[in-house]
């Protein structure tokens, strides 16, 4: 508790603030805070999802009370502390950070956070920046003294504040991710598929470890994966994937040559921002049977059944560099680019990188 106030201290919360950290009885307000800063930012919301958020804060090693930091306005009426607009805060939620260790090694903790846009200029941005960092830092015991660390922030590529407030804490653009989505006017393209090659659905009772190692090699050369232990990934994966509520496993589709996992395409009827629109979480082919044409195969296929449930948009989420060509997969099936979101980095230990840069 001292060290925490100690902390705080040090970070200089601005006057009649207050602060604590989370639990789930916060994701409500957590996620009105979230789309009060996206409508001002991109004009929609970035998180409806409820669902999602809860499967997030409970997720395997992470601790909503220690890796959320939350800011309260003033419980006050004095015009010493009235916002921009001129309404009195009432102590609601004006600020959210989390921070993402749970990787292990945690060599790229990640640094999420927003600010009311009504409480912007007032250096609550610098605070949660300071905080997520703070934490970050204490990770450091967990990950072996010979590797480089680095956390990541990000934001779209419209926010010239956040991008700024990251210049001048010294980090440094590294990438660029796209959100992509397709409208179906009409119904999608008819997949072709290999000739040694089928499709079927997923089998919850048995495909479960296969389909997580087809995941994690497929995914193994791009951008920034890092290894970790079977059991460690195969739980997350559950946890992430599975254990929601609502997960349907008649989307979620194997393309199969014999016996064998040739790539994989899991989707959700909803994304996590428009119940509207279906969403495609994970496409991965593995490298064997890349440059066969069963990635586009497996998305027109995903594409087809969105349709047929009466979708008319799908999105999914691509690396813009992607090293193995993604990008170009989803403009050939037809999407476009829908917000674009930067990545940044700040090294707080130099060593050695074991995370993928190329291939």
């Amino acid at each position: 508790m001292n060290t925490q106030i100690q902390k705080e201290s040090i970070l200089e919360i601005p006057e009649g603030f207050t602060v604590r950290g989370a639990t789930l009885d916060d994701v409500d307000t957590a996620l009105k805070l979230f789309n009060r800063w996206s409508q001002s930012m991109i004009h929609e919301d970035e998180i409806t999802d409820t669902v999602a958020l809860r499967t997030e804060w409970a997720s395997p090693g992470f601790n909503p009370a220690a890796d959320i930091h939350l800011v309260f306005a003033p419980l006050v009426t004095s015009e010493k502390f009235k916002d921009t607009s001129g309404v009195a805060p009432d102590g609601e939620m004006i600020g959210y950070v989390e921070v993402w260790t749970t990787a292990q090694p945690p060599v790229h903790p990640w640094i999420w956070a927003r600010v009311d846009p009504r409480y912007a200029g007032r250096g609550i941005g610098t605070y949660l920046l300071k905080w997520g960092e703070e934490r970050a830092r204490e990770a450091l015991d967990n990950v072996p003294a010979d590797l480089r660390v680095a956390p990541h922030v990000g934001t779209y590529q419209r926010d010239e504040v956040s991008k700024k407030l990251f210049s001048d804490r010294g980090y440094q653009r590294i990438r660029s991710f796209y959100t992509m989505r397709i409208n179906f006017d009409t119904p999608p393209a008819e997949p072709e598929w290999p000739a040694d090659i089928t499709m079927r659905l997923y089998k919850p009772e048995t495909d479960l470890e296969a389909v997580y190692r087809a995941a994690d090699e497929s995914f193994r050369d791009h951008y920034g994966h890092v290894d970790v232990p079977f059991e460690e990934g195969l739980k997350r994966f559950k946890h992430f994937m599975t254990a929601y509520e609502g997960f349907d496993p008649t989307l979620w589709f194997l393309a199969m040559q014999g016996d064998e996992i040739a790539g994989i395409c899991l989707c959700r009827e909803r994304g996590y921002d428009n119940p509207d629109v279906a969403y495609v979480n994970t496409l991965g082919v593995l490298r064997t049977w890349r440059k066969r044409g069963i990635g586009l195969a497996l998305l027109r296929h995903s594409f087809a059944e969105f349709y047929r449930r009466g979708k008319r948009m799908a999105g999914l989420g691509v690396d813009a560099e992607s090293l193995t060509g993604a990008l170009r997969l989803y403009e050939q099936a037809g999407m476009h680019v829908h917000q674009a979101f930067d990545r940044f980095e700040k090294e707080t230990r130099p060593g050695k990188e074991i995370s993928v840069q190329s291939l």
